[in-house]
């Protein structure tokens, strides 16, 4: 099962880890922008505000977990079965929370009542936070093992899903997006929207750090192996250094660090699971491997010289999204859009 000397269930275990942290980084910040709107959103202006600097790229983030979805039904499709069969419910939930804050940054702007915008407001906050404390339990879970009969199907309910040790891993992602975001606020706003993001980013991620910390380390003393706390310490040291970079307002230097963390505690939880891919609490004879949970050798040659090709250019694409879109957003941006908008609708009468 060798591509040019590459184990390809291997290979492909750490693409989709590749994937899922693209995924985290990248829509992570989304979520944290979406959950900073009632501390930072004084008024519709700075709501408005928070929304922009996510509002060109929320989409082509969210890709990502379409993506690592895809690769994960093709290349390890005994994986994805007792994955998405046993995580069902919390999976719809996590659909159900992207699609309403999806509706809301589309929707929220087509009235012009204040009661209309806050009930939009309320859903972009509910479907930020939902599925940012939603992954965390989930890949928790997955670390931790679940009970599994011996065709591989998950025989728990929803509420064994909700350990002490998956909520907080759930508490983790939280704090991690939502500091993630007060950051990307500070690096993509001026002003004063800026100075009170960075605040929030400082108070945020004194408790990102403690509750990080108490995560990696049930997770390394309980699951921890290999590669595990080389990367564990990695991320600890780039959440440090972020939010030393935020206090003396490095909004860029900060940004970085805080991506390297996220990428590198994702990384942290794939190596504790490797080769497993999906542990069975119960009994280990039933858990599925990288090796028994892998399609054949042909459909993930075909899919490494897709990837191969693809990869590439999407990452090209992304790139050149982002620098588009790189200035940054202030009140006075928002405040003559409106003027504009107004002096537009006047000389159509």
């Amino acid at each position: 099962m060798d591509l040019a000397g590459f184990d390809l269930p291997t290979l492909w275990f750490w693409i989709v880890a590749a994937l899922f942290i693209g995924y985290f980084v990248l829509d992570g910040f989304d979520f944290g922008v979406g959950m900073t709107l009632p501390f930072l959103g004084r008024d519709d202006v700075d709501r408005r505000v928070l929304i922009n600097t996510i509002g060109p790229v929320w989409d082509l983030n969210e890709t990502w977990v379409i993506v690592a979805g895809a690769a994960l039904f093709a290349a390890f499709p005994e994986w994805y079965a007792t994955l998405f069969s046993g995580f069902y419910l919390a999976l719809l939930v996590i659909l159900l929370a992207l699609i309403a804050r999806g509706v809301s940054f589309e929707y929220r702007h087509q009235r012009p009542e204040a009661s209309w915008k806050a009930r939009f407001d309320l859903m972009i906050i509910i479907g930020s936070a939902v599925p940012a404390m939603l992954w965390g339990v989930a890949f928790a879970n997955i670390v931790q093992g679940v009970p599994l009969d011996a065709e591989h199907n998950y025989i728990g309910t929803f509420f064994d899903l909700l350990s002490p040790y998956a909520l907080l891993g759930g508490l983790t992602t939280l704090m991690l997006f939502f500091t993630h975001g007060a950051v990307f606020v500070t690096l993509k706003t001026a002003g004063e929207i800026r100075e009170r993001a960075q605040r929030l980013a400082a108070r945020s991620g004194a408790i990102t750090v403690v509750v990080a910390a108490a995560f990696l380390l049930w997770t390394g003393f309980a699951h921890g192996a290999g590669w595990f706390w080389p990367l564990a310490a990695v991320a600890a040291a780039s959440l440090v250094a972020a939010l030393l970079a935020n206090l003396r307002g490095a909004e860029g230097v900060s940004f970085t660090f805080m991506a390297v963390s996220i990428a590198t505690a994702v990384a942290a939880l794939f190596a504790a699971l490797f080769p497993d891919v999906m542990p069975a609490s119960n009994d280990a004879a039933n858990g599925l491997t990288i090796e028994n949970a892998a399609s054949s050798p042909y459909t993930l040659t075909v899919m490494s010289w897709t990837a191969l090709i693809f990869l590439p250019l999407i990452l090209a694409y992304q790139g050149w999204t982002y620098w588009v879109f790189r200035k940054r957003i202030t009140r006075q941006t928002i405040e003559n859009a409106e003027l504009d908008q107004s002096a537009a609708e006047e000389a159509a009468r």
